[in-house]
């Protein structure tokens, strides 16, 4: 097993997912941890909680690397009896670092809407808006022709299982070759060319406003249909290749992806 100081796994993180990739609103790069550490086990995670921490410390983890960043919103304590500063008490004293990957992980060539694009097969994939590090926003492509239903099935099959499942707004027979795709949260692309030209848009946290005049406006145009998947369960997908991409530039690192389910639905009730 390899050691390095958290700065060399930092430079090595830097490489991959450069922070300059990242919106101007977003909180990206190192929470607590100092540079001179030595790190000899990485836990991949989407989201900080209590179960991820615990597992971080129950499992000897050195660093954390998070996709959704604990402090993204401004934070005026870390007093013990808030969560996000219990998760930091905890942190630090077990002497684990914490750093944060998440619109620079996004809009890397490899990132997460990539990801969810290659496991729906998706061929010749381009991000909906493209940037300068090779990638961008989204993605867009094109599936061999099926219907609504039938890929509705092959979404849900690539995913992790959720309590909230997987929603579609349009018809079962619908026909789908042209796919567009955001993992994450993704209504803000909901204007962009290649979603409203295309067959399907497959997004998370999709609004009841947005998503309805999204719909009524379709249905006169190219009737583009809606899928609703798990926020969590679209950005899961890219931790695998995230944690293989840092085990290639940093070889011998022990480099675990968690498997716990942080989708903060724990079940639902069908009408």
């Amino acid at each position: 097993m390899t050691t390095l100081t958290l700065g060399a796994v930092l430079a090595h993180a830097e490489q991959l997912w450069p922070a300059a990739g990242a919106d101007t609103w977003d909180e990206v790069g190192l929470v607590c941890g100092s540079r001179d550490q030595t790190v000899s086990r990485v836990l991949f995670v989407v989201d900080v909680t209590h179960d991820t921490v615990t597992e971080a410390i129950e499992g000897g983890f050195d660093l954390i690397v998070a996709h959704h960043p604990l402090l993204l919103r401004g934070v005026t304590t870390v007093a013990d009896d808030q969560f996000k500063g219990h998760a930091l008490t905890r942190l630090i004293r077990a002497g684990i670092a914490l750093l944060s990957v998440h619109t620079n992980g996004d809009r890397v060539a490899t990132g997460t809407s990539m990801t969810l694009a290659h496991k729906l097969g998706l061929t010749h994939a381009q991000p909906i808006v493209v940037n300068a590090l090779g990638g961008g926003i989204g993605a867009h492509g094109s599936v061999a022709p099926t219907t609504l239903g039938e890929f509705a099935k092959l979404v849900a099959s690539v995913l992790p299982a959720t309590a909230g499942g997987v929603k579609v707004a349009g018809d079962i027979s619908h026909p789908v070759a042209a796919v567009a795709l955001c993992a994450g949260a993704g209504d803000s692309l909901l204007g962009e060319a290649p979603v409203l030209s295309a067959d399907v848009y497959v997004t998370s946290d999709l609004r009841h406003h947005p998503a309805s005049e999204f719909r009524d406006n379709a249905v006169r145009a190219n009737n583009t249909a809606l899928i609703d998947i798990s926020h969590w369960a679209a950005e899961w997908l890219w931790l695998d290749g995230a944690a293989a991409e840092l085990t290639a530039v940093a070889p011998g690192l022990d480099v675990v992806v968690s498997d716990l389910n942080t989708d903060p639905w724990t079940f639902s009730v069908m009408q």
